[in-house]
Formats: structure tokens, C-alpha cells, sequence
């Protein structure tokens, strides 16, 4: 496409207040930037390499985008917050693109209705490639020519984190796309790992205190983990591992979706509005649950998954037990290592705990299924979001919001560490999202 001038509209000055907070901690971690660029942006189009032209268009609804537009947008980030601002005579691939592919930043312009992301059959998928192609291009040639200026090497590190952020919402757009379809589609074969059985449901002491809260040490994270500050806990129980489909199945067929006893009010006449009667995947029949690998026999072992926040605390007040706090969720994370069923795993779907029930921490805190909170996603105490365009990536949402932590199958395992926290409406039944269960006293 023909190049057309643009001048960036923030001064290098700008740039450096705008990582501070994202860069404090930032770093390359060993790894040569170029190839982590390069790694990062090659999994993201591996992942769209099952989809036809026609999948990588539709918009399933308007929370979901089109697979083309994040591919696209994805770009558009480092093109807008690196390149741009790495030169003061750059010149734009095609200048409309920063309309069309701008998500939500009003400090850099106007953008195309988030709604109507699936009328754009233009630019072409092809086109879209090329444009990728163009930025890796240009990337490439800025870290081969000598490195960043000050400051945009933290910005290059945010937006592979950024676009890790995209991988995950890339499948569980898709996925809500395929449900929708008669056929029934299957975004791939199903591989058929060995089966296990959940362990028993328990509940586990955590004594209270005086806890640190937030993101310690070296390595990338977002800003609404910092600043790092103390809580004070009381003696609570957390489950040790997350609810099974055939936990919450019984509270389905109790009658569960029926009782306005266990509702909060939002999410009563949401449910009676919309006429929930189980878990979005789920068959009429409570036998089957869409996947990724398209429909199979629900499981009643595996994690319960795309749950939205109000069904996990209807099910926690059935289960006399509530959802965890943030915090809570983190102190029992504890020093658990970040491992578990993530992207890499290519299952994309949850699976059994499969441990010993005699187990003495946590089973299943990282990977697998995101975990609702009952805390709102609010700031930490000292918290600012960074001036100009970037302090729009978390501060502004910070309300009408709930935590969530963990990770999920679809979540990259590089993405996650115990202090992150992911946040959605209480609405959002299409994540891979599930419940682990608390209690109070030691």
C-alpha cells in the first residue's frame, strides 16, 4: 500500500513519562529482543493457520473482534507506540490503518466502532499479512541498526506482553464464533490426552496477617500490579483445586439457575433477561460441552470453564462457601511455580487435577481456567496510571470490573506469574473462566 506522511503526535518527552511505570521492572531477561520480537509475533499468526479467509473476517458480537483485526491491531501497536516515536520523519504504512486498527486510545485519535470490526472485509486477510510483515520489517531493522531510543525498549516489551494478551482473546473469540455455527466446527483435532480424576474437593487453612501484595523483583509487569503495598488478612480457606463440570451440574439440576436466593441482583435479571439456564458451551441436553476441537461428552472431572463472574458466586453461595479475594488468591499462590495446562500445551482446553488428594497446597492456581475474585478491579493504594496514550491500557477500566487470576489453557505460560491480574465484567461468559471456592477461618 502507498506510504502516506504522518507525523507522530506525542514528543519523544512524552514517551519517556509513558513507560516509566511499565519499564521500572522491564527487562530482556537474557533473551536477544530481535528473536523474542520475532517469536512472539510468529505464534500469533500460527494460531490463525486453521482459519479460512472467511473465519478471519466474522465478528461473532460486539465484546469479540474479527481474527483479522487482531492480527492487525496487534501491528498497529508497534507501529503506533514504537516506530512512530522512534523517528520524528517516519512515515506511516497506510495512514487509515490508524483508524481502523486503533482499540481504544483516544489520546491517539479516533477510531473505527469496536462494534461493527467484522463490516471491515477491507483490507484484505492478505493485505493484513502483508501489513504484519511490513512492521516486523521495519521492527527488525531498528533493533539490527543499533537498538531503541531511550525508553521504547520497555515499550517493545509491553507490546509483545500486549500481543500475548491478544493470543488468548484470538481463541475465545474464535471459539465463541464456531459455537455459533450450526456445523458445529471444530478449530481443530482433538488430541486425546490420558484421562485423570479430579481430586477430592477440600477446603485448605491459610493463616491470616500482614501480607505484601503485588508484583516483587525483576522481570515485565502491567502497572495495575504496582505499586507493591501490604494487607491485612484474616484467617480464610481456599479449595484446592478449581470446581469440576460435574460439580456445578448439580447445582444446575438443583435448580440452581431458578433461585433468586443465590443471585446478586445484577445478575438475576441478567440471567432471567437472557434466559441462562447453564454454562454458554453446554448442550440442552447437560451432556455436552462445545470445545475448541468442536462437541464432545462433558466431562465431569475436568474444571468447569466460560462461566460468567455472577454464575461462580451463585455457585459458591449453593456450595455455603463464597468466591476468594484477590488477595487471598495470592497468598495461597504462595511460591508455587507458574506451571500448568497453558497455550503451549495445544490442549486449549481444561483438564482434571489428576494429584493425590493428600496434597497440602493448592492444586491448578496457574493455567487451565482463569479464577473469579470477589474483588473489584480497582487501583492499589499509590497507584497512577502513566500520562499520555499508555496510561490508557489498564487505569481507565478500573471500575464495573472483577479480578481474576490464575491463567488459563489458552493463556501464554511466559504471560502469567502470581501477582497478575486479568479483569472482566461479571457478565463475561465467554473467557476460560472457572471457580475455586473459599471460606472463612483457619
Amino acid at each position: 500500500m502507498e506510504e502516506t506522511p504522518l507525523q507522530p503526535e506525542l514528543e519523544s518527552s512524552a514517551v519517556q513519562r509513558d513507560v516509566g511505570r511499565f519499564g521500572a521492572r522491564a527487562t530482556h531477561t537474557g533473551d536477544a529482543p530481535l528473536r523474542r520480537y520475532l517469536d512472539v509475533r510468529a505464534a500469533t499468526v500460527e494460531l490463525c493457520a486453521p482459519l479460512t479467509p472467511e473465519d478471519h473476517v466474522a465478528q461473532s458480537m460486539p465484546d469479540a473482534s474479527p481474527a483479522k483485526w487482531h492480527l492487525a491491531h496487534t501491528s498497529w501497536f508497534f507501529e503506533e507506540f514504537v516506530l512512530a516515536r522512534a523517528a520524528a520523519d517516519y512515515r506511516p504504512y497506510c495512514a487509515p490503518f490508524r483508524y481502523l486498527f486503533n482499540s481504544y486510545y483516544n489520546t491517539v485519535g479516533a477510531m473505527h466502532c469496536r462494534a461493527a470490526r467484522g463490516m471491515l472485509t477491507r483490507p484484505t486477510v492478505a493485505e493484513v499479512m502483508a501489513y504484519r510483515r511490513a512492521i516486523d520489517e521495519r521492527i527488525a531493522s531498528l533493533l539490527e541498526g543499533g537498538g531503541l531510543p531511550d525508553g521504547l525498549d520497555a515499550v517493545l516489551i509491553l507490546g509483545l506482553e500486549h500481543e500475548r494478551q491478544h493470543q488468548e482473546l484470538l481463541l475465545t473469540d474464535i471459539k465463541h464464533l464456531f459455537s455459533l455455527n450450526p456445523l458445529r466446527p471444530a478449530y481443530r483435532e482433538r488430541s486425546h490426552p490420558q484421562p485423570r480424576r479430579a481430586a477430592p474437593l477440600r477446603l485448605l487453612a491459610f493463616e491470616g496477617g500482614v501480607i505484601p501484595i503485588g508484583h516483587d523483583g525483576d522481570g515485565f509487569c502491567f502497572d495495575n500490579e504496582l505499586p507493591r503495598h501490604r494487607v491485612l488478612l484474616s484467617p480464610f480457606r481456599l479449595a484446592n483445586r478449581p470446581v469440576t463440570n460435574g460439580e456445578y451440574l448439580e447445582f444446575v439440576r438443583a435448580g440452581g439457575y431458578e433461585d433468586p436466593r443465590l443471585w446478586l441482583a445484577d445478575g438475576w435479571a441478567l440471567a432471567r433477561r437472557e434466559g441462562w439456564q447453564r454454562p454458554i458451551y453446554w448442550s440442552r441436553s447437560l451432556e455436552e460441552e462445545f470445545t475448541l476441537t468442536g462437541m464432545r461428552q462433558l466431562e465431569p472431572d475436568t474444571p468447569l470453564c466460560h462461566v460468567s463472574g455472577y454464575e461462580a458466586d451463585a455457585f459458591a453461595r449453593w456450595a455455603g462457601a463464597r468466591l476468594p479475594t484477590e488477595f487471598e488468591w495470592e497468598r495461597a499462590a504462595g511460591d508455587i511455580a507458574p506451571t500448568g495446562n497453558f497455550l503451549e500445551r495445544r490442549e486449549w482446553h481444561p483438564r482434571a487435577s489428576g494429584a493425590s488428594p493428600a496434597a497440602e497446597r493448592p492444586l491448578q492456581m496457574f493455567g487451565d481456567v482463569w479464577e473469579w475474585t470477589q474483588s473489584a478491579y480497582s487501583p492499589y493504594p499509590g497507584y497512577s496510571p502513566a500520562p499520555g496514550a499508555l496510561g490508557e491500557y489498564n487505569g481507565k477500566f478500573m471500575i464495573n470490573q472483577l479480578v481474576l487470576r490464575g491463567g488459563s489453557c489458552a493463556t501464554p505460560a511466559a504471560h502469567i506469574r502470581a501477582s497478575y491480574r486479568n479483569f472482566f465484567p461479571p457478565a463475561a461468559r465467554w473467557q476460560f473462566s472457572g471457580v475455586r471456592l473459599a471460606g472463612d477461618g483457619a
